[in-house]
This record gives C-alpha cells, structure tokens and sequence, in this order.
C-alpha cells in the first residue's frame, strides 16, 4: 500500500477536490500537468512526517512539483479553508472540545523588529 493511499481515500478527495483551485490552461501546450491527487499525497506525506522535500517517496510527483503545488494552493487560501471545515465538521459532531484548543507558534509570523530593551548599533543609531 502507497503511503497516500493510507491517508486519502476517495471520500476524503471527493471532499477536497472541490476546494482546489482550477489550473490556468496554456494554450501553447506543453508537459502535462502533474495529478492534484498524487501531489495532495506527497504534501500530506510530507506535513505528516516532519521529512524535507527532498525525501519525497519517488511514487508521488517530484518534490519541487509537490512543493509549488503546496505553495499555490496556501496562496490560494485552500489550507485555511479546509481547517475551517473540518473544525465546523467536528463541532457538528461534538468532537471538538475547545478547551483543548491551542495555537502552535510555528503557524505564527514573526514580527521584524527589536526589544526595547535592546540598545540600538552604532549603524542603526
């Protein structure tokens, strides 16, 4: 069994197919485009084992294809879209226990700047 195949079933791809933006078509041909299921897979694969890109399992797409595939589809609002569903999915069946709720600091932008503690350079000052 594929690694994707334990995680994506045809269900859960029916559900989020439809979230998926639509590709541009391009009218001078060219390569065919690398299949949104398998390139959901590697990114999934990927998420879920903490691995770099580069340590993508050769049966998805190649690790640069998954990756600009993850980076459209984040530019395109899918992950946030997708996580709202499923906290809404979960509530409506009384799974989720906001009480158990956190935020990872990882998912938060850090802010440029200096302590204002913190003496300015010579440069800066």
């Amino acid at each position: 069994m594929k690694d994707n195949q334990a995680i994506l079933t045809d269900e859960l791809w029916e559900r989020v197919e439809s979230l998926l933006p639509k590709p541009p078509m391009c009218p001078q041909g060219g390569r065919p485009r690398a299949n949104d299921r398998e390139c959901f897979g590697g990114i999934i694969w990927v998420l879920r084992s903490g691995a770099r890109w580069r340590d993508l399992p050769s049966h998805f797409p190649s690790a640069p294809t998954c990756w600009r595939r993850h980076r459209d589809w984040t530019e395109a609002g899918v992950w946030e879209t997708v996580w709202g569903l499923l906290l809404a999915e979960l509530d409506e069946f009384g799974i989720l226990k906001p009480d158990e709720l956190f935020l990872d600091a990882t998912f938060v932008p850090a802010k440029k700047g200096e302590k204002k503690s913190a003496k300015l350079s010579g440069v800066r000052g």
